[in-house]
């Protein structure tokens, strides 16, 4: 590969071989917006230099300090341009550039759900974006890969996609940060080890989104578990609200929705008001008791109560397990989707009378459910990226009982870690093995 040297002087263009030994690179994507310029902390000598407009100055790159913000970028692939837009383009309306980064990259879920993002199902068809991937030394070439396929499909609203292993340098200036990447669990590892290792690994993303993310980035934790991962993330992060954290159990909920769907004879869209409660966990609570199917109780529908309090959770719980035994491999696809979901829920008004399931903060929670932990829960939106518990919701005995044990995992899990969360010594006393299937 080689990249292109711009002259403002010059129309002729030199190749020069590619800095693929850098750790931090930009690519701009040409489509008739102004790009804005990233730079790089990690190229020491690159002298790559981007076509600039007659009142720019050429320089070679720098690696300035966090706080040090430099004009110029170094560009990813063939070529960058940048450009004065023409009379007629300033007039197009664009919104603002919105900012994602993207951790574990370059794995299968991250595979699935870039090209989502790009091609505006999450924010809409005027909304253009900029994709920010961290990876580590050993993804990097495979950072670079996917870098050059978004490049390939011409994706109108992505207008930039950096790529790098510092989050300190990823996660600048972004408004929404989707943390997946994370360590699997590997033979014989208990779930404290994995507890510890990705919390590690939370706890400093954390540290790196307080230091240099928007003060009002939304982040949403995928990699497991997810629950215990996203309170880190925001123990180590005391800048950032903490309503503004999220773990993922839509996809909990989507598969909940199935059952449901499949139990009643009914489409998917004619199921609603399904919630997961508690922890992406074996624990996790289904709630058949507030779902409604036509605008009608489940329970009205479904008159198999047997099916309803075992069958149906223990489907739910272990789809993961299955899809793995079928297929030979883990959901990506689907948790790629999933994720598109959640971020379109905080970002598109919630149905009257309908709600999502998010893992969100506990503290100030109506539900009597225990603070100061990650607990998936009923929510609204107004569509401002925002959110609301939900109102109106009913429990029985039977819900809550589950409820009470999900929560108990949830308070051994961050005694767990209260080495990472800043409240002094862990202690570890889980109550069990409950890695859903498909999670380890």
């Amino acid at each position: 590969m080689a990249l292109a040297e711009f002259s403002p002087s010059s129309t002729k263009t030199r190749l020069i071989p590619s800095q693929l030994s850098s750790k931090s690179t930009t690519t701009h994507l040409y489509s008739g917006y102004r790009l804005p310029v990233l730079r790089s902390r990690r190229l020491k000598s690159a002298k790559v230099f981007c076509s600039v407009a007659p009142n720019q100055v050429q320089a070679p790159a720098v690696a300035p300090t966090p706080t040090n913000k430099a004009n110029k970028a170094e560009c990813f692939g063939v070529f960058c341009v940048t450009y004065d837009l023409r009379a007629e383009e300033t007039t197009k309306s664009w919104k603002s550039l919105i900012n994602i980064a993207v951790s574990g990259a370059a794995g299968m879920i991250s595979n699935h759900l870039l090209f989502k993002l790009a091609s505006g199902e999450v924010f809409g068809q005027d909304q253009p974006i900029a994709l920010k991937l961290l990876g580590s030394e050993r993804s990097f070439q495979a950072l670079e890969g996917v870098a050059m396929e978004l490049e390939d499909s011409l994706y109108p609203l992505l207008r930039e996609v950096s790529i790098g292993i510092d989050p300190y340098e990823v996660f600048q200036d972004v408004e929404w940060a989707l943390l997946i990447g994370a360590k699997p669990r590997g033979p014989g590892m208990e779930r404290a080890d994995l507890l510890d290792i990705n919390g590690q690994i939370f706890a400093e993303q954390g540290k790196a989104l307080n230091a240099v993310a928007s003060r009002n980035v939304k982040v949403i934790v995928v990699g497991n578990p997810c629950n215990t991962n996203a309170l880190i993330c925001l123990k180590n992060a005391p800048n950032i609200p903490a309503k503004n954290f999220h773990a993922l159990t839509r996809l909990d909920e989507n598969r909940a929705k199935c059952q449901l769907a499949l139990k009643a004879g009914v489409f998917y869209d004619k199921v609603s008001n399904v919630t997961i409660w508690g922890n992406h966990s074996t624990t996790q609570v289904p709630d058949f008791l507030n779902a409604r199917i036509n605008g009608v109780p489940a329970k009205e529908v479904i008159k198999d109560p047997k099916w309803l309090q075992e069958e149906f959770t223990e489907r739910v719980q272990k789809r993961g397990g299955v899809l793995i035994q079928k297929w030979g491999r883990s959901s990506a696809a689907s948790t790629a989707v999933s994720i598109v979901d959640a971020m379109r829920s905080l970002v598109t008004p919630t149905p009257e009378g309908d709600w999502f399931s998010t893992g969100v903060y506990t503290n100030g929670n109506p539900y009597g459910i225990a603070e100061d932990i990650i607990f998936s829960m009923p929510c609204r939106s107004k569509g401002d990226g925002d959110y609301e518990l939900a109102k109106d919701v009913i429990f029985d005995d039977f819900l809550r009982s589950r409820i009470k044990r999900t929560e108990a995992e949830l308070l051994a899990e961050k005694r767990c870690v209260g080495h990472l969360t800043g409240e002094g010594n862990a202690y570890c006393d889980l109550p069990g093995d409950t890695m859903l299937p498909g999670e380890q």
